[in-house]
């Protein structure tokens, strides 16, 4: 890991590999950071919690702050969970001051 230090609810897990720890509230006003929820990042999505829709606004939202493709942040575990991992593929660190 490079000299910054990376939050809580970041792992590196390897090369060019991050985990980061997520809990979802989905039906939520707005789409948000909402500070920590033991030890994870939590996420306020205003899409709902069916048919996928808010694993998909996870991903976009979480890319689009770090700056990322889409294709380069995937979900790793949760799929039906509030609690989820996603993992993050990138050349170099993001900028995990983003989701601060």
């Amino acid at each position: 890991m490079t000299e910054r230090t990376a939050p809580v609810f970041i792992r590196q897990a390897g090369g060019g590999e991050w985990r980061i720890r997520v809990h979802v509230q989905p039906g939520a006003k707005r789409d948000e950071l909402a500070g920590l929820y033991d030890e994870s990042l939590k996420v306020r999505l205003t899409a709902p919690a069916v048919d996928n829709k808010a694993n998909g606004a996870l991903v976009n939202f979480l890319a689009n702050l770090l700056g990322l493709k889409r294709s380069q942040v995937s979900l790793a575990s949760g799929q039906t969970s509030r609690n989820k991992t996603l993992r993050v593929l990138a050349e170099t660190e993001p900028d995990w001051s983003k989701l601060m």
